[in-house]
């Protein structure tokens, strides 16, 4: 098991300086949330994939201690993975933002032009591999 490839959320600043453009502000999205712990272990398990998944832009909410994966509208009509919750937008209200929706919150992964969504059935595996890894850590006490 990799020990050096942890992804770490950065501190919410107030000017961003995103590595690649951003993805376009108009597209509607859904919002997966998990706990941090979980939503950590699933970005490293989809970044070290074998099929080089592109994962869409993830916010880290330090005061709820959770992440939020932005995911396609409608993705919230049939998700039902234990511990998580998708927010539906039904093409309204939430948009992929240029800055992090939430005071104390800040960008895990920035929005970018080549991933603007995680899709659903790749983060669903990717949560349920966190969860039986964490699960197996949490039992060799």
């Amino acid at each position: 098991m990799e020990t050096d490839s942890r992804t770490t959320a950065t501190t919410p600043t107030t000017t961003t300086t995103p590595t690649t453009a951003p993805a376009p502000a108009d597209q509607p999205c859904d919002l997966v949330t998990v706990p941090a712990r979980q939503g950590l272990e699933a970005v490293d398990i989809l970044r070290r994939g074998r099929d080089h998944e592109a994962v869409g832009p993830v916010l880290h909410n330090g005061a709820c201690d959770t992440l939020g994966f932005l995911v396609p509208p409608g993705t919230a009509d049939a998700w039902d993975v234990p511990g998580s919750a998708c927010t539906r937008t039904d093409g309204r209200g939430l948009r992929i933002p240029a800055e992090p929706p939430a005071v104390g919150s800040g960008w895990l992964l920035p929005p970018a032009e080549d991933a603007p969504v995680t899709d659903p059935a790749v983060l669903r595996a990717a949560l349920d591999q966190a969860a039986r890894l964490l699960k197996a850590a949490d039992g060799c006490n």
